[in-house]
């Protein structure tokens, strides 16, 4: 047996009793708060020329950036997935691409000027790990030559293990890479099988084994639970073999099955997907599980070993989010290359065209290739505020958002804080004197918690049904 499977659970975090009666009744749809106001809110009226502006606005700045690349092709399809992307075997398909990120990354820094310092750079998906060891050594040489990345900046890439080696892991350590996330979702035969993504655990458990070795900072491994053919005995046998596994880091997402907006769901047949008692089992064994492994919850579905930065991040209050998740590094801006990607500087969003063919075309002309946008207002800074505190601290303290925002908190959001009465009555909320704060037991549901500020659910354009499920 290898090593990285001999690894003792030790446990360092209890898990609260969340009940079976609490989590049929926030078994519900919401926006994981990404980024506030979520991306369906995002209108095609936003154009290049604002985003051109906005970019300008970063000339001179200090602050360092987070810089993400959406890296589209995969070999083949998994049925589950909702991510944007190109399935092709032929792998000459990525030079064009190439070449486009590199007009995009000079039109960029056009506008905002070279060398921004960068503290995060993340290679996503789609699969990363597609391009060949020569094209990523050039779309690396592309960022350098255009960003300043500092000496201690992580650099994460989404690996498929089916596509990787010991060997190519070395190499990507080379490259200068020290976080490494691993689709896994799960280790049933028969579940991967109906999904399409097949994969043995001894393979998963070389990999992350060699990781080790090499030195990389963190490993991550992604599971999905909601899956067809899944029963709460398979899945607590998958997640029992992940915590042998031992990875620094789990995301375990509950899947959204809906077809209607992502064509590869169709292929899963809906009569073999888990009812929603077992979907509630598997949440409620994995939750006990990866705490008596040493894990601690983070929230928003993700584990972290307890001595993980993340983890520390959460327990200091320091945690931050943007379109990548949780993250130890300051909020600050993004800047994100490739189709479909979203940005993020000060005030504004704005999201790339998703097709590839249009993506390449327009810079090709010489354009930004921008899609769709938001500039948001007053009211969406102050809820922002207020949802990023809750999602990333735990806490909102009316008096700090008093004095940023200028608003008397209670008159302000009596409605909000009229709707928090029923997290106060299942104690995943305590009102202290000065501030509100979310209980271990809420850090369960925290994202329930963020929606009672959420001003834009409450419109008819937002419709819940099109988001994942809370639990």
């Amino acid at each position: 047996m290898l090593a990285a499977m001999q690894a003792t659970p030790v446990t360092t975090h209890v898990v609260p009793d969340l009940g079976e009666a609490l989590l049929r009744r926030m078994d519900t749809p919401g926006p994981r708060y990404t980024s506030y106001p979520t991306a369906d809110r995002f209108h095609d009226h936003w154009s290049r020329d604002a985003w051109d502006a906005v970019l300008r606005t970063r000339r001179g700045a200090r602050e360092p950036l987070s810089l993400y690349v959406h890296v589209p092709f995969c070999e083949s399809v998994c049925f589950y997935c909702a991510c944007n992307k190109v399935v092709t075997r032929r792998h000459e398909r990525s030079g064009p691409w190439l070449d486009a990120i590199e007009r995009e990354v000079a039109l960029v820094c056009d506008r905002m000027g070279t060398l921004q310092p960068v503290g995060q750079l993340h290679l996503g998906g789609g699969t990363p790990t597609f391009l060949s060891d020569a094209e990523l050594a050039r779309l690396l040489s592309i960022l350098d030559r255009a960003f300043a990345l500092q000496p201690d900046a992580e650099r994460a890439v989404e690996v498929d293990p089916r596509t990787v080696d010991g060997e190519r892991l070395a190499r990507l350590a080379a490259m200068g890479f020290d976080r490494l996330s691993f689709g896994v979702q799960d280790f049933d035969p028969s579940v991967q099988k109906a999904v399409h993504r097949e994969q043995s655990v001894e393979s998963v458990a070389e990999l992350l084994d060699a990781a080790r070795r090499l030195g990389f900072r963190s490993t991550n491994v992604d599971l999905i639970y909601g899956l067809p053919h899944q029963t709460p005995a398979s899945f607590e046998r998958t997640v029992r073999q992940v915590t042998a596994l031992a990875p620094d880091r789990v995301a375990m997402y509950g899947y959204a099955h809906l077809p209607s907006r992502f064509k590869p769901q169709r292929s899963i047949d809906e009569a073999t997907l888990p009812q929603a008692a077992d979907r509630l089992a598997m949440l409620q064994a994995a939750l006990r599980l990866f705490g008596d492994a040493g894990y601690d919850y983070i929230g928003m579905d993700h584990f972290a070993k307890h001595d993980d930065r993340l983890a520390q991040a959460h327990r200091a209050g320091r945690l931050h989010r943007n379109f990548q998740g949780y993250t130890t590094r300051p909020g600050g801006d993004l800047v994100a290359l490739g189709p479909s990607a979203i940005s993020q500087v000060a005030d504004h969003y704005s999201q790339n065209t998703k097709a590839l063919p249009d993506y390449e075309a327009a810079l090709t002309a010489g354009r930004l290739p921008v899609e769709r946008g938001y500039a948001l207002n007053a009211e969406d800074r102050l809820r922002r505020d207020v949802v990023m505190a809750v999602m990333c601290r735990g806490e909102i303290v009316p008096a700090d958002i008093e004095a940023r925002h200028g608003i008397d908190f209670a008159r302000h959001f009596a409605p909000e804080l009229a709707a928090l009465g029923r997290f106060e009555d299942d104690a995943m909320l305590v009102r202290d004197a000065d501030r509100w704060r979310v209980t271990d037991l809420g850090w369960y549901f925290v994202r329930a918690i963020a929606m009672a500020f959420d001003q834009h659910l409450r419109t008819a354009r937002a419709a819940p049904a099109q988001f994942s499920r809370v639990v």
